[in-house]
């Protein structure tokens, strides 16, 4: 059980590490082949931040455990609204002004229903997979489109283009692009081998250990981006991450099961895990979304987000021992 979660405590050390030279590199090497910092910031940095969430699905649907990738999937979205945007909440109070992200949260409400909608049939298909993978690059599209419609005077764009390396030499880009990358593939593969084994040790469903322990480490990049853009005074970033993380966690990586090992889903994630995660992502656009002025999720409002993660946390372990 030791060498088990010895490995678990160091894939998490070095995917958070890699993650975060694998985002750095691939931006200044966009960057210094004259990608505009927009489009890198919207696109290739939210492929970036989510690479761990992508390739512990890969790696876990492909050696036969989906249910990690998927609770690791529902999971992470749960953790980054429950854990990381209270969090960051608590940290600061933090207010919405950029109206691109005003009509991104409704897109984000409905990509989550639509998910939770085609899970209702107890089926995860390849076609659902495939609608998936069509609907991000329709998100892709209309993001792009939005932001530069909506560049002047709008935060968030100007926020996210300050994040963009823009110093960096190709060579040394390339080099953590290179090193970036094979520590995630490396780390996500340790990772999914010690999850695995854990759950097989404790007697719990891969499903569980993938929307708890898991989840938590692969939003660990999130709760660290999001606290240090508040600091910065970047709220519309510190949401906007969390926002497009969760979109980029159902359209790319719960698609990856669909894809990989369809099969029948578990009907727990049916009946506890999605609503609970529609839970979260109603409250995220109650508290954040706002037509006319701005949307503020205070401290108070972290708070609840907290405790209910705490809830939900509270019902998974009862759950698993009683069963």
């Amino acid at each position: 059980m030791l060498i088990f979660s010895t490995g678990l405590f160091f894939g998490f050390i070095i995917l958070i590490i890699s993650a975060d030279r694998f985002v750095t590199g691939t931006a200044a090497i966009a960057r210094n082949f004259g990608i505009s910092p927009l489009i890198i910031g919207l696109t290739i940095v939210g492929f970036g931040t989510s690479a761990p969430e992508i390739l512990v699905a890969g790696f876990a649907s492909w050696e036969g455990n989906p249910g990690l990738a998927i609770g690791n999937a529902i999971g992470s979205n749960i953790a980054n609204i429950g854990l990381v945007l209270a969090c960051t909440a608590l940290v600061g109070s933090i207010s919405v002004h950029s109206k691109l992200l005003s009509r991104e949260l409704p897109i984000f409400a409905f990509i989550s229903i639509a998910c939770f909608w085609a899970a209702l049939d107890g089926n995860l298909e390849r076609v659902d997979g495939v609608l998936m993978l069509m609907g991000l690059v329709l998100f892709l599209a209309w993001l792009v489109r939005s932001a530069r419609e909506s560049h002047n005077g709008d935060p968030l764009p100007q926020e996210i283009e300050s994040e963009i390396p823009n110093k960096l030499p190709t060579s040394t880009a390339i080099m953590w692009f290179i090193v970036g990358l094979a520590g995630l593939l490396i780390s996500s593969r340790l990772l999914v081998w010690a999850a695995v084994n854990i759950a097989q040790a404790f007697g719990v469903s891969d499903i569980v250990i993938g929307l708890t322990i898991v989840a938590l480490g692969t939003s660990l990049p999130e709760l660290a981006a999001s606290i240090t853009s508040i600091l910065k005074n970047e709220d519309d970033l510190a949401v906007g991450n969390i926002v497009g993380s969760n979109i980029y966690n159902l359209l790319a990586v719960y698609s990856i099961p669909a894809l990989v090992a369809p099969g029948p889903l578990d009907p727990t994630v049916i009946s506890r895990d999605f609503p609970w995660m529609l839970g979260f992502t109603i409250a995220l656009f109650i508290f954040a979304y706002s037509r006319n002025g701005n949307g503020i999720i205070s401290r108070w409002k972290g708070g609840i987000l907290l405790l209910c993660y705490f809830g939900y946390m509270a019902i998974l372990y009862r759950h698993s021992v009683l069963t």
